[in-house]
């Protein structure tokens, strides 16, 4: 079996590495193209990846539509030597264009509710798109879920287990306190018109958070000069290890949000876009392990009391494991879902019509 793989973002990359590695271990081949933003490339390198680069994120819309069609042509020649059996991704335009041309099933795994433009030029040209079950929206026929989140396929306990040195790296003991606040660029195309926290709020934040343990800024564009200070220097591969030490993460990322909340951390996201995603509801309103808001000052009262309680970062723990005894592993479902394809499908098509049968019986 011969699988093409794609990736547009660093969290793409944890998506799909375990899955990657899992697929190779069975005897599959596996071939990577990748578009490159933020960390990505350093990530596929750091995990032992080959890829191809097939171009950059632009951060503008016309940018975007010029690159694109750049990097379709290149992955077309890419996608016509390897010829595989199926194509897999998130919600990737050119792979699924790509799919089409070659006649061959392209996969998405698909979480982000509000990528909607990227959804018209993508989705149309899939065969399967398999998201969460608590994915806020449906992809009518070709749709099915799965109960769990995608940041499982790499913080799920069977894969993840947090690294001790990322505390010395950044000279802390291991009884030291400190908070992780991010801030996002805002130039992803679904990113127009929404807003997090505010830029005069952010000294506010860093004043406030301070007199409870260091702050760590995490952030996507280059920072303000005053406030390089407390801009964070961490191997990008020990992020993750390090948002599970943490005492609070606080900010604009929802990725980092929803993961923070899933290593069980106090977890605060500000953006208007929250709304819109399934996770964060059923995290919050099944585990209490996450809390939104589009008003900054409020994120901030929320922050301060959660800090206030000496007892947080045990009950956020406990909350954690009871999400983890109902949630699956997320890499070993994708990996029997892409070996077994279409007749995996076609089982979860008929498993949630039966229950959704039984659901209007009752």
């Amino acid at each position: 079996m011969k699988i093409l793989v794609g990736v547009a973002h660093p969290k793409h990359v944890h998506i799909f590495r375990n899955f990657i590695k899992v697929m190779e271990e069975r005897g599959r081949e596996v071939k990577i193209v990748a578009v490159g933003k933020d960390v990505a490339e350093h990530l596929l390198k750091r995990y032992g990846f080959s890829y191809i680069l097939i171009g950059n994120n632009q951060p503008s819309l016309i940018r975007k539509g010029v690159s694109m069609i750049k990097r379709e042509l290149l992955a077309f020649k890419i996608a016509k030597k390897f010829d595989p059996d199926i194509l897999v991704g998130r919600a990737f335009p050119e792979l699924a264009h790509v799919s089409v041309l070659l006649k061959k099933p392209f996969v998405v795994f698909e979480d982000t509710e509000i990528a909607k433009s990227v959804h018209k030029i993508t989705i149309p040209f899939t065969d399967s798109v398999v998201t969460p079950l608590c994915y806020k929206g449906s992809f009518g026929e070709k749709h099915v879920r799965f109960n769990g989140y995608f940041e499982l396929a790499y913080l799920h306990l069977n894969y993840f287990k947090p690294d001790p040195t990322v505390l010395d790296d950044l000279g802390l003991g291991k009884n030291d306190k400190f908070i992780v606040l991010r801030f996002v660029s805002w130039n992803a195309s679904h990113d127009i018109g929404q807003h997090g926290i505010g830029p005069k709020m952010r000294a506010e934040y860093i004043s406030k958070l301070e007199q409870y343990g260091r702050v760590l800024i995490n952030s996507e564009a280059k920072l303000e000069k005053e406030l390089e200070k407390w801009k964070l220097e961490v191997a990008p591969e020990k992020f993750h290890s390090l948002l599970s030490y943490a005492q609070l993460y606080i900010g604009e990322g929802a990725s980092t949000a929803t993961e923070a909340a899933i290593l069980g951390t106090p977890s605060i996201h500000v953006s208007s876009t929250a709304k819109y995603c399934g996770n964060f509801e059923d995290l919050h309103k099944n585990y209490k392990l996450i809390y939104t808001f589009s008003d900054d000052g409020q994120a901030l009262e929320k922050a301060i009391e959660i800090l206030e309680d000496p007892d947080s970062k045990r009950k956020w723990r406990q909350r954690r494991e009871k999400m983890l005894k109902e949630k699956i592993d997320v890499t070993a479902f994708m990996t029997d879902f892409i070996e077994n394809f279409p007749e995996s499908f076609y089982e979860l098509r008929r498993n949630e019509e039966e229950n959704n049968k039984c659901s209007q019986e009752f």
